[in-house]
């Protein structure tokens, strides 16, 4: 299943000419690893994202962003009363700030 977080990172990688295997190798990670970070089929850390951010030198906040929206997704997906929730969810936060 795509992610917006794994296409972004495999569009900037590309974009900038990376090849995987040296963003893997900067990131510590296995070459297939950070493949199927991209795919949607591997979720990362919540804490690698600020190494990805600097590897590809781009917006830390933008790819929490998606990550974010990745778990909510994964999460909701399914349920019938989703949108429900996610304005619950957002009149909260916004109690809340």
């Amino acid at each position: 299943m795509a992610t917006q977080f794994g296409d972004k990172i495999r569009l900037i990688r590309i974009n900038q000419k990376m090849l995987l295997r040296h963003v893997a190798s900067a990131l510590d990670i296995d070459t297939a690893l950070l493949s199927k970070i991209e795919r949607g089929s591997r979720v990362i850390k919540k804490e690698q994202i600020p190494l990805i951010a600097e590897v590809l030198k781009t917006d830390k906040e933008e790819l929490i962003t998606l990550w974010l929206a990745d778990q909510v997704m994964n999460v909701l997906k399914d349920e019938k009363m989703a949108d429900e929730a996610l304005k619950t969810v957002s009149k909260n936060i916004k109690k809340k700030n």
